[in-house]
């Protein structure tokens, strides 16, 4: 699991001490959840904690916005539609309250394996939340697949949140009467205009979602900012770099398993392989003399360094797995959830 890391390495922060001789806060996490004299007893009940998930359609932009409130990457994001393909956990920590954001597949009608188990994630991410956010891409004309996901947002039991997203890139003149429209097809706790990329309406949503929460205690450790395992982020982050890196059927065709993640007290040796449906696609992602996969390699490796805080050896690998898409067991090897439980069957 994910905890936040010191710049430039894993040993822990030396201690600093301010003029007055006490210490010093190292960063702006470190006295979330510091509590005044008495808290236990007469501030407890009012600590907000529990869980949203984000739903949408392709690149509405869920992942942008988890990763803005969040506050750090957790979710991998690109041009491409249906990124995304696994339930992804954020954690966010205010001094009144902890949030559980999911990020979720985007919603489409499936037609493989894969996509008939992202959208099994999507259903599995909704159940036993507090809140349902669906997020509506607003720059875009409302059609047929909006009308599908509004209607599943309506027969959820949870508290619903309709996010009307990319406002930047909307003329004000034109969002009240949306606003009006959408307001009109259902009953919705609340309807919200934001901006996930620019941050526009981001802090109202926070606001928003901390009134609707139940009051409960921290279901994380004030350090930690999602549940996924560090190995899936290394995979997640190859697969980015990929689908960035080609066109047409190549980015919908990766798929990507950390194959070996040995973490020392300087340095972390990555082994991943990077599975593709056709040789043609093999060719493409290695690239003449190898050129294409190393600028991948690069390209993670320093991401990875950024987000881990060490020094990343990244090792990688291109391998046929033909129509991997449509085999059930292929897919389900794909979840870390799964992969999880098999690493521990192995101990």
């Amino acid at each position: 699991m994910w905890r936040r890391r010191p710049a430039g390495g894993l040993a822990p922060r030396t201690e600093q001490k301010t003029a007055g001789g006490t210490p010093a806060p190292q960063n702006e996490w470190d006295n979330v959840f510091t509590r005044p004299a008495g808290y236990d007893s007469v501030m407890a009940q009012q600590f907000k904690s529990g869980y949203v998930a984000i739903v949408g359609r392709p690149n509405a932009g869920k992942s942008t916005l988890v990763n803005r409130i969040v506050g750090q990457k957790v979710a991998i994001v690109t041009s491409r539609p249906q990124t995304t393909r696994n339930r992804i956990q954020g954690i966010v920590n205010r001094e009144n309250a902890q949030i559980v954001l999911i990020d979720t597949p985007g919603l489409h009608r499936p037609e493989s394996a894969l996509g008939r188990q992202m959208m099994g994630e999507v259903e599995a991410a909704i159940e036993a939340v507090d809140i349902v956010a669906l997020l509506l891409d607003a720059s875009e004309d409302f059609g047929q697949g909006d009308r599908r996901a509004v209607d599943r947002l309506l027969r959820v039991e949870s508290k619903r949140f309709l996010l009307l997203n990319k406002i930047d890139r909307l003329p004000r003149a034109e969002l009240l009467p949306m606003i009006e429209k959408l307001s009109k097809m259902g009953k919705f706790d609340e309807i919200i205009p934001i901006s996930a990329l620019k941050g526009d309406g981001v802090e109202r949503l926070l606001e928003k979602i901390i009134e609707y929460l139940p009051e409960g205690t921290p279901q994380f450790p004030v350090d930690q900012y999602t549940d996924q395992p560090e190995r899936f982020l290394a995979a997640e982050i190859v697969r980015e770099k990929a689908m960035e890196s080609t066109t047409q059927e190549v980015p919908h065709a990766v798929a990507v398993i950390c194959d070996a993640f040995d973490e020392t007290e300087k340095l972390i040796r990555i082994r991943a392989t990077i599975y593709v449906d056709r040789e043609g696609q093999k060719g493409i992602l290695i690239g003449k003399g190898g050129s294409a996969l190393k600028k991948i390699g690069t390209s993670a490796r320093k991401e990875l360094e950024t987000i881990l805080g060490t020094k990343i050896f990244l090792e990688l690998y291109v391998k046929v797995l033909k129509n991997w898409r449509e085999n059930p067991q292929i897919v389900r090897q794909l979840d870390w959830h799964w992969q999880l439980e098999q690493m521990a069957g192995e101990k």
